[in-house]
């Protein structure tokens, strides 16, 4: 008698896994198909929203206008551009460089998916990177944060009729902040893999100032939240410390030079990652998983034996981030969102989701697989995991709206964003004074700018959204969400 045939333990751990993804919110709604490339399109323009300066002739989010075109004037520097991180008017380096780090980071890995819209990815970080190259132009000086947070957050106005304080603020030997100067190394190491072939001077401007940029991180060590902490807290506080900074930003170095003190200096520190409660962070503030991925592909690709220990701990942010199998730090909502404790969750959504996309293609190119007990995750599995997010944001969850501005028949409509909430400055040409603004912020009224392709934080663990300005941990889009988000639709539009 013939033995029965049976499944692989791999291919019987995938389909268990994929009925969990898929099941998630089966009885709340029926799975859409996604405009993936209108939604790329969308998520790229919404940076031209957020920029701040003297905007281009080619702008085409028309309702913004000039702004803050006196940035770094007391200082007797040139801190104009940049981007607005989110729904206020100051410019923080230290998410503005992670945002870079990430836009450039999809363009790598995922550019030759992004067809048309490449052209825009890379006005957009460039965009970063043409701030940054100013913002670290005198040696050992970084200037890392333009506005007075509270005289910002005191007023609700436009960015284009700014009367509030522009202090710009800067880390330097006896005011170290190597968090924020690792990240802008990370930054402007990143972009001059993106510019390499496309602008090589500019390609190594950016590499020569990323080396300058992370000797200062590293030779003057220390938090910048201490050297400005009641400048820069509780806003962008660094919580985690700055040593995964300095290993983020050597990665990005070696991934651009090539050169062995880089990877020397990521042997050296690896301890640096110890695994933890840490394990599936990453954002702005927490590089850990994000150095892992990255690491990682050298190990997987059999070139770097010596980081094996990258590798381990990639697979087991992997592990934890399974559905039915994830740590306590992560948790699903009942509609299959990804949820971790803390503001803004899509920031969470989006970063991770690229990780697991990331390294998927990672160990498909090296037919490998990650072992999490009796389960095994495959590449295919972590793509499916990765799509169940970014469809969720698009509207495939249980009250059936995206979470992009514009996006879908329904979006929020009241975002946490002072320029989207008043009337444009085209609209309404008279100043609207500081204290004026607030009558739109409390109106129950739809916001009169749509914020094209804006990410908001997102629905709370139980899938329900309130659509207020004042639920600003729900209601507010920044640049960090949305950074991410480009590799993970540029990918999907040309796979699915």
């Amino acid at each position: 008698m013939a033995p029965k045939a049976s499944l692989s333990p791999t291919t019987t751990t995938f389909i268990l896994l994929l009925i969990s993804l898929l099941s998630f919110n089966l009885t709340h709604s029926v799975t859409a198909v996604q405009n993936y490339a209108d939604a790329l399109r969308k998520s790229i323009l919404f940076f031209e929203g957020q920029r701040s300066g003297k905007l281009p002739p080619d702008q085409r989010l028309r309702w913004r206008g000039d702004s803050a075109l006196r940035d770094g004037y007391t200082s007797g520097v040139d801190l104009t551009g940049g981007y607005y991180d989110a729904g206020d008017n100051v410019k923080f380096g230290f998410p503005m460089a992670f945002t870079t780090t990430m836009l450039s980071w999809s363009v790598i890995d995922f550019g030759r998916n992004m067809g048309a819209e490449l052209g825009n990815a890379l006005k957009a970080v460039r965009w970063g990177t043409d701030y940054l190259l100013k913002a670290t132009a005198i040696p050992n000086v970084i200037f890392v944060q333009v506005g007075d947070p509270y005289s910002d957050h005191n007023c609700w106005e436009r960015p284009e009729d700014m009367d509030t304080l522009r202090t710009a603020y800067k880390i330097d030997v006896n005011n170290p902040g190597s968090d924020v100067a690792g990240e802008m190394a990370a930054a402007l190491a990143a972009a001059s893999i993106v510019f390499r072939s496309r602008d090589p001077d500019y390609s190594r401007l950016l590499l020569n100032r990323a080396v300058k940029v992370f000797e200062f991180a590293d030779r003057h060590r220390g938090a910048y939240s201490n050297s400005l902490y009641h400048w820069v807290c509780p806003f962008y506080c660094d919580f985690n410390g700055y040593e995964d900074e300095l290993l983020w930003g050597a990665a990005w170095l070696h991934k651009a030079s090539r050169q062995r003190r880089y990877r020397e200096y990521i042997v050296n520190n690896e301890i640096i990652l110890r695994a933890g409660d840490t394990i599936n962070e990453f954002g702005w503030d927490n590089k850990h998983a994000g150095i892992n991925i990255l690491i990682s592909k050298e190990v997987v690709m059999g070139r770097a034996d010596d980081l094996r220990s990258f590798q381990n701990n990639a697979n087991s942010f992997i592990c934890s981030v399974l559905p039915g199998i994830s740590r306590p730090e992560i948790q699903y909502s009942p509609g299959g969102l990804i949820f971790k404790a803390g503001g803004s969750n899509m920031q969470h959504v989006t970063s991770l989701s690229f990780l697991l996309l990331a390294y998927s293609n990672y160990l498909s190119h090296a037919k490998s697989v990650v072992p999490c007990g009796q389960l095994t995750a495959t590449p295919a599995m972590l793509k499916q995991l990765a799509k169940r997010q970014v469809d969720y944001i698009l509207g495939d969850n249980p009250i059936r709206m995206s979470y992009m501005v514009g996006y879908g028949a329904r979006y929020p409509q009241r975002i946490h964003h002072r320029a989207s909430s008043l009337p444009s400055i085209r609209a309404h040409p008279d100043k609207i004074a500081c204290k004026q603004g607030s009558t739109y912020f409390l109106s129950p009224n739809p916001n009169p700018n749509l914020l094209i392709g804006a990410v908001v934080g997102g629905p709370n663990i139980s899938d329900s959204y309130p659509d207020s300005r004042p639920y600003f941990e729900e209601s507010e889009p920044t640049t960090y969400i949305n950074a991410p988000l480009l590799g993970l639709l540029a990918y999907f539009q040309t796979h699915y």
